[in-house]
């Protein structure tokens, strides 16, 4: 029976290309972004298997939105990829409160909150893979003005282990992904003139992956997915 996956931010970057995987592997995936032109695209490639939600995840009935649309079409949840993310490249002196307030609510309260208001949807063995940074895993290299992202990502990284542990009696799994730099168009606007060593559809591929398969493996683990410290 084909999987069912939700994935947030999969207009562009990592979100498209992961999407794309998991239906060349015929998984049913709804692709949630605030986007509807690019989730029009990304319907396209494969309309009988892509579902799409135009949403803001920072929205008070985002959650409510969601459970209509799986009750409308009898869908489940065997995965959920929180991949939607902002990236605030400013000066820790220079950032305001809510420059704060829009990181966490984004990188941090939506997964959040998604989980828990959805909790009912998710089915056995389901599998959490929260998208990390390097920038939030402890002991590696940081970069200024990423003191509000990094903290945000760092937060979500715990927030795995707590999941793993409080969630097992509903046999749900969930991981967080640490990914290095990786060349999408919310790095290069953060860095202009970055040059990253892995592409979204690389990246995509390994997300999409370990979506379907690293949950069998592990629970609560926090994986760092660079080649070096930080990228």
């Amino acid at each position: 029976m084909s999987k069912h996956i939700l994935i947030t931010g999969a207009s562009r970057g990592i979100g498209l290309e992961t999407t794309k995987f998991l239906v060349n592997k015929d998984c049913t995936v709804t692709a949630i972004a605030r986007s509807e032109d690019k989730l029009d695209q990304l319907r396209a490639y494969a309309p009988e298997q892509i579902f799409t939600l135009v949403l803001d995840i920072t929205d008070a009935d985002s959650a409510d939105a969601i459970q209509n649309h799986l009750e409308d079409h009898q869908l489940s949840i065997d995965g959920f990829i929180h991949n939607a993310g902002l990236l605030i490249n400013k000066p820790f002196l220079e950032q305001t409160n809510n420059d704060w307030e829009k990181q966490l609510a984004v990188n941090l309260m939506a997964p959040i909150m998604l989980t828990k208001k959805l909790i009912h949807n998710f089915n056995k063995d389901s599998h959490i893979v929260n998208i990390g940074s390097m920038g939030g895993f402890q002991g590696s290299e940081k970069f200024p003005g990423l003191s509000a992202y990094s903290t945000s990502k760092g937060a979500l990284a715990i927030l795995t282990e707590c999941l793993a542990l409080e969630l097992s009696e509903y046999g749900i799994k969930a991981n967080c992904l640490c990914l290095g730099a990786v060349q999408t168009e919310m790095l290069e606007t953060a860095f202009p003139g970055i040059d990253a060593p892995v592409n979204p559809v690389e990246m995509g591929r390994f997300v999409g992956d370990f979506t379907l398969n690293g949950g069998t493996f592990m629970n609560g683990k926090i994986l760092p997915v660079s080649l070096h410290n930080p990228e």
